[in-house]
């Protein structure tokens, strides 16, 4: 059999600490997980991860581990174990651990049988945990009244789906995250966390910018240039707005508090847009004509000069 070395394998410094050796750990499991992975040997990568880390994560194990290495040996030559080996009490055998094949007979042969916690495509080691992330879009509405709502979320394989409850906070806007603590990935109890990022579908009304709304009002040309009070919707119901006389299109008005909560709470935006009515009637069209006699303005005279 080889000598392995499991420093390499996990890709640390031999005087790395426990914390790095666990982040190294946890990074290439992700890397190698058999479900997820489209490298050609995820597998075998994957159990020599977790058995490298099942190696020096105990610091017992690997105090032995470093003893041995300091005699010389290298990652891949021939190695037989010591014959004072177990003299030395560096011997693990009768561990408490019952599963075989689960690590090399490299491994075997310093530890004797030793197998991780949890059983997993013929290997019993614990998925790490590690974090998720995933998009769910919801309706201003959502947003405004606050809510709970269900979505299908692929699982950690991607293959399948899975079903998640969510409590959607009043005021939350378009790029925030929701915390699901526990429902990451991982197995059993060693779970990380799920973050959704919220995305707002579109509305056929309003524009959300932050936790400010902008609404997009059509008015007449009489409403703008006489001013007039308009009924304007707002996710909190109709309100009342007055135009103020002559108005020009893409003026903005605002509506104080009508935006999304919080503290503060947004505002809503009413950006006016005049629309002009066609002459589809001779009586129409002598209003026209009027209009032009009596008022004789042309918007381009700047232009012109």
């Amino acid at each position: 059999m080889e000598f392995k070395d499991y420093y390499k394998i996990l890709g640390v410094n031999e005087s790395a600490g426990q914390d790095e050796i666990k982040r190294a750990y946890r990074k290439l499991a992700r890397r190698y997980h058999p479900d997820v992975s489209k490298e050609p040997d995820a597998e075998q990568r994957f159990k020599e991860v977790g058995e490298a880390y099942e190696a020096l994560k105990d610091p017992e194990k690997r105090a032995a581990y470093d003893r041995l290495k300091q005699g010389g040996y290298r990652g891949g030559e021939p190695f037989t174990a010591p014959p004072d080996w177990d003299e030395a009490g560096f011997s693990f055998h009768g561990g408490g651990f019952t599963d075989a094949g689960e690590f090399s007979d490299f491994f075997e042969s310093l530890f004797g049988r030793s197998g991780p916690e949890r059983g997993f495509r013929g290997y019993r080691f614990q998925e790490p945990a590690y974090d998720q992330r995933a998009r769910v879009s919801i309706d201003l509405e959502d947003a405004f009244h606050g809510t709970t709502r269900t979505f299908q979320l692929p699982d950690n394989t991607g293959s399948a789906v899975r079903t998640v409850k969510v409590n959607i906070p009043k005021g939350i806007t378009a790029g925030q995250q929701i915390r699901l603590a526990g429902q990451g990935g991982g197995s059993g109890k060693n779970r990380g966390d799920l973050y959704l990022e919220v995305e707002f579908r579109p509305h056929r009304l309003y524009h959300p910018e932050g936790r400010d709304i902008f609404l997009d009002l059509p008015i007449t040309p009489w409403e703008a240039a006489l001013g007039e009070t308009v009924k304007v919707p707002t996710l909190g119901g109709h309100v009342e707005l007055r135009i103020p006389p002559g108005s020009q299109s893409g003026r903005k008005l605002r509506l104080k508090g009508r935006g999304l909560p919080g503290s503060p709470p947004g505002d809503q935006y009413v950006v006016l847009k005049i629309v002009t009515p066609r002459a589809e009637t001779p009586e129409a069209e002598e209003i026209y004509r009027r209009m032009a006699e009596t008022m004789a303005w042309n918007p381009r005279h700047e232009m012109e000069a």
